[in-house]
């Protein structure tokens, strides 16, 4: 799956299989950060995403839809991508770190979380959940 380094990033696909793309852990960055190259755009994401959204997930006690949308449209509300932009979660509003790019936390977290064992997708065309697993 790769060690989650610049060198050696986490090669992952969206839940309904229809883009791949690759994350890594930048702990130098200001703030540390997950950055996400989906083809020739890098999108940049708090680091400590995946052990708040995991928090949150096991919060929720169920399925949670994903809600994925640009930063320019409103987010489902109740969903992952609504989460991530919310002024009451742990960093005070947008996970995504570049403006303009801040969106599709929904799309492109949740399958990380599961390629890290924290949570389960399902992988339908659309309206995809997720759910946490207990950390290992």
């Amino acid at each position: 799956m790769g060690e989650g380094t610049k060198a050696d990033p986490w090669k992952l696909v969206t839940a309904p299989g229809s883009s791949e793309y690759q994350m890594y852990r930048d702990a130098e960055a200001e703030p540390p950060a997950l950055v996400c190259q989906v083809g020739s755009t890098t999108l940049k994401y708090h680091l400590r995403a995946v052990e708040d959204l995991h928090a949150w997930l096991v919060q929720q006690g169920d399925w949670v839809p994903l809600g994925a949308a640009d930063e320019s449209k409103p987010a489902p509300e109740g969903s992952v991508e609504a989460w991530g932009r919310d002024p009451g979660n742990p960093v005070g509003g947008w996970y995504g770190l570049r403006k303009g790019y801040r969106g599709r936390f929904g799309m492109y977290l949740p399958p990380l979380l599961e390629a890290l064992g924290l949570a389960e997708l399902t992988h339908e065309k659309r309206n995809n959940t997720i759910r946490a697993l207990p950390t290992p």
